[in-house]
């Protein structure tokens, strides 16, 4: 079934998706609510997604494959893919939305994922004129705002980034997060080239504004900076670590992912991807309420630096999630009035600008006016 929508929301049932829909109703954007259960999501649309009665939408039942995608793509000119882990569901989505010659983004927080859309896909898309733009989201997108922010002073080539938020993570965040684990390496970037961190580096703890207390990062699989800032003239380094606020949770992470791989070592790749999926159950099973901006905060950092200055930029703000869904709504609006600042593999901020990006998620109460500090 082709879609009678501009928009296609791929995994909309998911937590991560209804809000993407609940955004999209607020911006008058019809869309098609995709996934492989129509009774799944005929459920989650009707139950889950605010005012959803007044939006014009269409639930379309699809097979993951790239010809069944592909043929549900043709009638829409944006696809907003949200079913990860990307790395081992992604391909098929990127290649049917090529195939229907419609720009694609999705919420991923992989990156090895990133690194394979740069290599796999990157000038298929630039030739087709279509925006390629995996991990449009809340990690890392708002810290991209602060880091863009951060370079609009010049001579600056040096990104240090933070990136915290508070509750738990959804089903298929927990499951990225072993996926990512068990990926292999993690990269920063050095003198424009991708160096891996070093694997027994564990928890790593960093000063974070507004707080006394020092918060437990990780590398978190990379993240997605490096491969955005590895096109950038301006940026030769680029290291980014995160985490949750919660440092319990964040002392058990390093054991659970460590009690995992070598629980798993031994197995092939589909049966160590079973595993890490029934160890990811064991963590988080159920779908995290709905947040609250009184617990679910989030605070980007960024300190960028060069020979002769120096700024920095924290972002306060709430709901992650929530902001995830307002940029991937966001995005597809504005598609479907212009085209992108930039074709091929870009990341939220290059293809839309970083400014514009900050100011939808302050109209919608999300994040606070950046605190920016220079020093030249």
């Amino acid at each position: 079934m082709m879609s009678n929508k501009p928009v296609v929301v791929y995994g909309a049932s998911g937590y991560t998706g209804r809000l993407i829909c609940e955004y999209l109703r607020e911006y008058n954007v019809p869309f098609t609510a995709a996934g492989r259960d129509e009774g799944k999501l005929v459920d989650s649309m009707e139950k889950n997604v605010a005012g959803i009665e007044t939006a014009d939408y269409e639930v379309v039942q699809v097979d993951h494959d790239v010809d069944s995608l592909t043929e549900l793509f043709r009638g829409s000119k944006v696809v907003l893919n949200t079913v990860g882990p990307f790395i081992k569901f992604g391909d098929a989505v990127v290649q049917a939305s090529l195939n229907a010659g419609a720009h694609y983004s999705d919420t991923n927080g992989e990156q090895d994922w990133m690194i394979h859309c740069d290599t796999t896909f990157h000038q298929q898309y630039a030739d087709a004129g279509l925006l390629l733009a995996p991990g449009i989201a809340h990690m890392y997108t708002t810290g991209e705002i602060a880091a863009q922010i951060a370079l609009e002073t010049p001579g600056l080539d040096t990104l240090d980034i933070a990136v915290f938020w508070g509750g738990s993570p959804t089903i298929a965040s927990t499951r990225t997060i072993l996926v990512n684990a068990a990926g292999g390496d993690a990269f920063y970037l050095e003198q424009n080239e991708y160096t891996s961190f070093d694997p027994m580096q564990g928890l790593v703890p960093l000063v974070v504004p507004g707080q006394h207390e020092l918060a437990q990062s990780l590398p978190w699989g990379g993240t997605s900076h490096p491969v955005w800032f590895k096109r950038d003239p301006r940026v030769a380094n680029c290291k980014a670590q995160g985490g949750v606020f919660n440092a319990a949770l964040m002392n058990n992470v390093p054991k659970i992912v460590a009690d995992a791989l070598e629980a798993t070592k031994d197995m092939s790749a589909e049966d160590r991807a079973a595993a890490l999926d029934a160890v990811a159950a064991q963590v988080m099973n159920e779908m995290p309420p709905r947040e609250n901006p009184r617990i679910n905060k989030s605070l980007d950092s960024v300190h960028a630096s060069g020979p002769l200055g120096r700024s920095h930029v924290v972002i306060h703000g709430n709901s992650n999630y929530k902001q995830t869904g307002l940029l991937q709504a966001y995005a597809a609006y504005s598609l479907l009035q212009q085209p992108p600042r930039r074709v091929g593999l870009a990341s939220g901020c290059q293809a839309f600008g970083h400014r514009e990006l900050e100011g939808v998620l302050r109209t919608f109460g999300l994040i606070q006016e950046p605190i920016v500090t220079v020093n030249r």
